[in-house]
């Protein structure tokens, strides 16, 4: 039986959620691709709360990105989350690559939080 690319991604996404999980001192930050868009959110999983979310959809976004589903969308997106995680006192961070490759936009956004002051 032949999977399909979203059953393996859903494959790999369960396997390392098995070993990555936020708490409330390293929250865990979550990264979904689409075609389009990309989206990120500050996760603690102990509570089962979203603390932070952003995503190239976003009002305050949609001005400075001139594509919404490239590599400088994602890094900006990075950037962003970065300085809302910061304003909440949110330094450190678990991350999450949700089974896509880190590869890509996936690695932009990582490389963007970091810049902004994120920490791995």
């Amino acid at each position: 039986m032949k999977s399909s690319r979203r059953i393996k991604r859903e494959i790999r996404q369960a396997r390392v959620r098995k070993s990555v999980r936020g708490i409330a001192s390293r929250p865990r930050l979550c990264v979904f691709r689409s075609q389009k868009h990309i989206y990120a959110q500050i996760i603690n999983d102990l509570e089962g709360h979203t603390l932070v979310t952003i995503s190239s959809l976003d009002k305050e976004l949609k001005g400075k990105l001139k594509k919404t589903g490239d590599k400088a969308a994602a890094k900006e997106i990075g950037k962003a989350l970065a300085q809302k995680c910061l304003e909440q006192g949110i330094k450190k961070v678990v991350f999450d690559r949700n089974g896509f490759l880190y590869h890509g936009r996936v690695r932009a956004v990582a490389e963007g939080a970091r810049e902004a002051g994120l920490e791995f």
